[in-house]
């Protein structure tokens, strides 16, 4: 995998450049010392991966992740110095298409990798994978059919690339009272999710938090896949987290969300396909279709990252494809509650 590194810091660049080429499959493919050079760089050799910083003279990492996939679309990790004292960035810049966001590793003893270096090669090789889109092949067995109850509606939404900024506008825009239960299964590193739940909480009137093993989704709140594992709603309503199946990319996946919904959920259900990259969501949000559920996807020209939703919209998996300003009041108006 070719590699272009986007960082001002001298040493950053050089523990970057040389985590990146200590492993046979990546490269190094050009190395940028701002936003404004990277998204050049971009323009004249687009890379297989790019790791972005956020704070760096002439054009930060937000406006540049904003140019590159405008101009030059590839995969974008944000590499930044701590991700917790740039929450609104990293969210800001997820929402233009950049895929995740991680600490920049410390250098680790006798030139070899620490371990957060170790892990951030393991993000690289988990985007990677994403990026040749490997899923599971065959047909799976047709799932039992639904055991729990509920009275309140289910809305489950999936979302990957440009998913914070499309899923803050969607939630925004439902009103304080909304009647239906809302479980996001969004790609994102299982440390983020607490802070991606309270900025989440800031852009609308309903209360978010991570989802927690044996929680039940609550009406007119909303709560969010937490975990490396996969999100799944059991048998009795209650979602917890499994780690099979383990060959996937995504983590956590849509999918696995959408599946166990459509076997254990007893009720109205919403099944919505955001934007992102690769194809997690499509085959699930069929299942839900196939199932007599409302299912809708965003379409291409409010998506930052058309991949998800058009892996669904070909696949017929979509009863609905909707810009993104028109999903909010198609959710009130199923579950009874129009905007005025």
């Amino acid at each position: 995998m070719r590699v272009g590194i986007v960082n001002d810091l001298p040493l950053a660049v050089e523990l970057l450049r040389r985590l990146v080429s200590s492993s046979a499959e990546h490269k190094v493919a050009w190395i940028a010392m701002n936003g404004r050079e990277a998204v050049d760089a971009c323009r004249r050799d687009r890379p297989d991966l790019v790791l972005m910083d956020l704070n760096m003279p002439v054009m930060d990492g937000v406006e540049a992740t904003r140019l590159i996939m405008a101009e030059a679309p590839c995969p974008i990790l944000l590499v930044t110095a701590s991700v917790d004292a740039n929450v609104s960035g990293v969210y800001d810049a997820m929402g233009y298409g950049a895929l995740d966001a991680v600490d920049i590793p410390a250098a680790g003893l006798n030139g070899e990798a620490s371990v957060q270096g170790r892990a951030l090669l393991a993000r690289m090789a988990a985007i990677e994978r994403l990026s040749r889109d490997e899923t599971r092949g065959g047909q799976r067995p047709a799932p039992p059919p639904a055991r729990s109850s509920a009275r309140h509606p289910l809305i489950a939404i999936g979302a990957s690339a440009g998913g914070p900024a499309a899923v803050a506008a969607l939630l925004g825009a439902l009103p304080p009272d909304f009647g239906a239960a809302i479980v996001l299964v969004q790609h994102l590193d299982a440390q983020f999710v607490p802070g991606f739940a309270t900025w989440l909480g800031q852009q609308c009137s309903l209360p978010v938090r991570p989802a927690e093993a044996g929680d039940r989704p609550v009406a007119g709140a909303v709560l969010i896949a937490a975990s490396g594992d996969h999100l799944v709603l059991g048998p009795n309503g209650e979602l917890g987290y499994n780690a099979d199946p383990r060959d996937y990319p995504y983590r956590p996946s849509v999918d696995v969300f959408f599946e166990s919904a459509a076997t254990n959920w007893r009720g109205e259900l919403v099944g919505v396909l955001l934007t992102g990259m690769g194809r997690d969501g499509a085959r699930g949000l069929k299942l839900l279709r196939e199932r007599h559920h409302l299912t809708i996807a965003q379409d291409k020209a409010t998506s930052a990252v058309y991949g998800m939703p058009k892996a669904a919209a070909a696949i017929g998996a979509a009863v609905e494809i909707l810009p993104l300003t028109a999903i909010a009041p198609r959710l009130a108006g199923a579950c009874g509650r129009p905007l005025q």
